[in-house]
C-alpha cells in the first residue's frame, strides 16, 4: 500500500509525477498547506514541519523529497528510474537527487528573500556556483545523470521549470530550456501537469488566486 501526501501547486507536485512515472497504484491524501489556521497539528505524526510531500509504504513514512524518490525508484525498479547499486552511474544519480534538496532550493530561497553571505557561511554554497554547475553538467549530458532519463531528472527539471519559469530566478540559459523541452514530451510528466492544475483548482486559496488573476 502507497499513501502520497500531497498538495497541488507545491514541492509535492514532483513527486506527483514520479508516481506517475512509475505507474504502481497509490492512494493520494490532500493537505491544504494554505488552510486558515494552518496544517492540523495531528499531520505532525507524517511530516514534523507539516510539509508536504510525505508517503506511507507498506506501514512506513517516509519524507524529505530526496528520500522519498530514491526510495520509490528502487522500490518499483521495473520502471528503470534508477541505477541500481554497482552501475557507475549509482553515485552521480544519488548526488543529483540530493543535490537538489540540499544545494539548489536552498540558493534559490536565499537568492528570493535578497540573503548576502559568503561560499563558507552555508553548507549550500553561493548561487553562482549553482547555476554554473547545472549548466556544465546539462551541456555536457542530456539528462541530470547522463545520457538516460532517471528519477533525479523529476526533482531537478521541476525545480528548473519552476525557478526559471515561474519564480523568474533561476536565469534563462539556453541549456536550461533545451532540457525542460526534452521534459515536456514524457507523457507521464503531462499527465501529472494536468492533475496538479485540476487538484489546485479545487483549492479554496489557489480558487481566490485564479480568479484574482482573471480579473486582473
Amino acid at each position: 500500500m502507497l499513501k502520497f501526501y500531497y498538495a497541488p501547486f507545491s514541492r509535492a507536485s514532483a513527486l506527483l509525477w514520479l508516481l506517475e512515472e512509475i505507474g504502481a497504484p497509490y492512494e493520494t491524501v490532500m493537505i491544504d498547506i494554505r488552510a486558515e489556521g494552518g496544517v492540523p497539528e495531528d499531520y505532525r505524526r507524517i511530516q514534523p514541519n507539516k510539509k508536504v510531500p510525505a508517503i506511507e509504504h507498506d506501514g512506513v513514512v517516509i519524507t524529505e523529497r530526496a528520500a522519498i524518490t530514491i526510495h520509490l525508484a528502487d522500490a518499483f525498479p521495473q520502471a528503470g528510474l534508477a541505477p541500481a547499486i554497482g552501475d557507475p552511474l549509482r553515485g552521480p544519480y544519488l548526488t543529483s537527487c540530493v543535490y537538489s534538496d540540499s544545494v539548489f532550493d536552498p540558493c534559490i530561497s536565499a537568492r528570493a528573500h535578497g540573503l548576502t553571505y559568503g561560499s563558507n557561511d552555508y553548507s549550500f554554497g553561493l548561487f553562482d556556483d549553482m547555476v554554473a554547475y547545472l549548466e556544465r553538467r546539462l551541456t555536457a549530458h542530456p539528462y541530470a545523470v547522463g545520457d538516460r532519463f532517471t528519477a533525479a531528472d523529476v526533482q531537478l527539471a521541476s525545480g528548473i521549470q519552476f525557478t526559471m519559469g515561474m519564480l523568474k530566478i533561476l536565469p534563462e540559459k539556453p541549456v536550461f530550456k533545451s532540457y525542460l523541452e526534452r521534459i515536456a514530451v514524457r507523457p507521464a510528466f503531462q499527465r501529472a501537469r494536468q492533475m496538479d492544475q485540476e487538484a489546485a483548482m479545487k483549492v479554496p486559496f489557489l480558487q481566490k488566486q485564479f480568479a484574482a488573476g482573471r480579473g486582473g
